[in-house]
């Protein structure tokens, strides 16, 4: 069959990935490059040549079994890397660094604290008490009244959890206090996050995440089409007609692996489901820039984290996280390199070295909601969706989309004990 693949994310590339192994393969993309938030930048400092990544850049053999094991089959290397996590509140000049007991307590001062201790204490007890949450299904309670239900104090809602999970889905303070609270522990269990030790060890990919797309490209005969945005797609009875900067073309199938608002508006004739359950997933626009501008780290040293997150003192702001490459990447050079989300005002205008804007999904009882409805549209009219939007927002969650709809299209990819169904793999994810 000849298929279109709409968007190169992770969704987009394995889908094109696996299915060019029995189909003609036609990739679409927007932009210049192939990969989504796979992201890679060249950036030469002191004559010494460095790969930073600013979108995707960690997995773990745990958690990622499908990327595992589609870069194991690539011969893509990894190393492993640190997911220390560190806060500081703009507000009352707090902060600390979660790695060790030494640079949790950086500041010396919460050895004394009150409100810090009880904020540790917190952390210990939701680590505790939240896996309840798992024993109820059905239960619809946001994390912000769940909170406030078992009496946790503010630094730990505040200083910890929020921003913790503000980085993770790029989200303001606000929303995450709307996500709701089983779905956000479901992700942490699943992730082994709710313990304080023998979590998974992380992984980066060697010479920047973009050296699985090199590799893919590698061992594909797709056919690409970058700077090639499609305009509009119609199905009709015996086919799919693509309306594309390349021109008007007719495939037999089509794969949508682009968000899920720009996938709804690119089908001229969607029908009321998909209206209803594309529509109700929304995004969060984020601006995002490399640097070298070590003043958006926290002030001590000890408290620079790979992950740090800036709490400003309006609530209502952004999320705001600056991602430490040297820590992530493993890298050793004169200025840090620095990946900053919504926090371009404060850097200095010298040290950037590139500008992005990227969208995040934004996760609302409405859009877990049209997750599960998902089987409604999928492969309605020779249309196929494939998005990390159907799980969590991560790249194994593209991954696994682009592998259930290669699986509805013929080609499976043995997962252990041999091919698992499309619908059966999404009732597995529902219920996990």
């Amino acid at each position: 069959m000849r298929i279109a693949v709409v968007g190169s994310g992770i969704a987009g590339l394995a889908s094109a990935w696996l299915l060019s192994r029995k189909h003609e393969v036609t990739l679409f993309e927007a932009s210049d490059y192939l990969g989504g938030h796979t992201h890679t930048h060249e950036v030469e400092q002191d004559g010494r040549r460095y790969r930073i990544d600013s979108g995707f850049i960690v997995h773990n053999p745990a958690h990622y079994p499908l990327l595992t094991r589609m870069f194991a089959q690539l011969g893509v290397a990894s190393q492993p890397t640190t997911m220390s996590f560190s806060v500081h509140s703009e507000a009352s000049g707090l902060e600390y660094n979660a790695a060790t007991l030494d640079t949790l307590f950086c500041q010396r001062r919460n050895l004394l604290s009150p409100r810090f201790l009880g904020m540790v204490r917190d952390l210990a007890r939701f680590y505790r008490e939240a896996p309840a949450l798992l024993l109820q299904r059905d239960d619809m309670t946001t994390l912000g009244d769940y909170l406030d239900q078992h009496r946790y104090g503010a630094a730990f809602r505040d200083e910890h959890l929020i921003p913790m999970a503000s980085a993770l889905w790029s989200s303001p303070a606000t929303q995450i206090l709307k996500f709701p609270a089983r779905y956000l522990v479901q992700f942490m269990a699943n992730h082994q996050m709710l313990q304080l030790g023998d979590r998974p060890q992380w992984r980066v990919v060697q010479g920047g995440s973009s050296s699985y797309v090199a590799a893919l490209r590698a061992h594909w005969p797709v056919h690409e089409r970058l700077n090639c945005p499609v305009f509009s797609i119609r199905r009709h009875h015996d086919g799919v007609e693509v309306d594309s900067a390349a021109g008007s073309e007719r495939f037999e199938q089509i794969v949508l692996a682009c968000p899920s608002d720009q996938a709804l508006a690119l089908l001229a004739d969607a029908n009321e489901r998909e209206q209803s359950i594309l529509g109700a997933m929304t995004y969060q626009a984020n601006d995002t820039v490399l640097h070298t501008d070590a003043s958006v780290l926290p002030r001590r040293r000890k408290a620079w984290a790979a992950w740090n997150a800036w709490l400003p003192r309006d609530p209502q702001a952004p999320c705001t996280v600056s991602y430490c490459m040297n820590l992530l990447q493993g890298i050793d050079s004169p200025e840090p390199f620095v990946v900053s989300l919504n926090r371009t005002d404060a850097i200095d205008p010298d040290k950037v070295l590139a500008r992005m804007r990227y969208q995040h999904p934004v996760y609302t009882q409405a859009a877990v909601n049209a997750q599960t409805r998902k089987a409604e549209i999928q492969g309605w009219r020779r249309t196929w969706f494939a998005g990390a939007y159907w799980g969590w927002g991560f790249h194994e969650d593209g991954m696994r989309s682009a592998v259930e709809v290669a699986a509805a299209l013929g080609v499976h990819w043995p997962l252990g004990g041999g091919p698992l169904e499309p619908l059966e793999m999404h009732k597995q994810e529902l219920a996990a």
